[in-house]
């Protein structure tokens, strides 16, 4: 989705230009959002509780609608190092609100994601978020976080996937900031293997500030599998940092 011949234009049209295409991409984005959360309720309810079928709607429907009207191309790397017929807990460095598409059409497997806490009031997407099962996090109380994750464990230990960004927020200049425990905690009770993802890319697609789209390629990576066998809970914070280690090694050997 490129404008085409901007470069032969003066720069006060060609901001106009993209700024007019933008706004077309963001009516875009909240109608399909819509329809589709729409539509998730509906088969949720038909499928009497279940929430396999509509978080593969998300999957193979919502994300790359939305990524075909943001001109993002998605490239995935790795797959074939997990078992994706067990449950894991996958972490990504966070970069873009883009990144959730990523990731949910990148991962085979439905994942319920951990999510922000002020976005249990976003209409629509509150409302989905809940349903599907996601768990929301307040920011700042580290404390409430992990005591909420606990609550997930059952879950994931009866197969069900986690996905976080325990850099707990996006990144304005692409490091990856530390890692936050909570997530590793889960995977350590649960007894699940950590799967560390680097993302690159999307921070250029949609960027931190406002709905400034435009096109390029996000690369999703995915590392090898840590064990969290034999481990305790007071090893979070190693895990945490060998999984850091690790999302940075290949988000470095990216930008080489």
């Amino acid at each position: 989705m490129n404008v085409i011949g901007l470069e032969t234009h003066p720069p006060g049209l060609t901001r106009l230009a993209w700024r007019s295409w933008n706004a077309l991409q963001l009516v875009f984005t909240i109608a399909w959002t819509a329809c589709w959360i729409c539509l998730a309720q509906a088969v949720l309810a038909l499928s009497g509780g279940n929430r396999r079928a509509p978080l593969k709607m998300a999957s193979r429907l919502w994300a790359p609608g939305l990524l075909f009207g943001a001109g993002a191309k998605l490239q995935v790397e790795g797959l074939e190092r997990v078992d994706f017929s067990k449950p894991h807990v996958f972490v990504a460095n966070h970069q873009s609100m883009i990144d959730v598409c990523a990731l949910f059409r990148a991962l085979p497997v439905p994942i319920r994601f951990v999510i922000k806490q002020e976005l249990e009031r976003v209409p629509f997407i509150g409302w989905y978020a809940r349903s599907m099962g996601m768990i929301f996090i307040k920011r700042g109380r580290a404390r409430e976080a992990a005591e909420r994750l606990h609550g997930i464990v059952a879950l994931v230990r009866g197969g069900d996937s986690l996905c976080a960004f325990p850099e707990g927020t996006r990144s304005r200049d692409g490091s990856i900031r530390a890692f936050k425990g909570g997530a590793f905690q889960v995977a350590l009770q649960a007894g699940v293997p950590v799967v560390p993802i680097a993302i690159d890319g999307s921070g250029e697609v949609l960027p931190l500030s406002g709905f400034r789209v435009r096109p390029g390629t996000i690369t999703v990576r995915i590392g090898d599998p840590i064990p969290t066998t034999g481990l305790r809970i007071g090893d979070r914070h190693a895990l945490a940092q060998r999984a850091h280690d690790a999302v940075a090694a290949m988000h470095a050997c990216a930008r080489m």
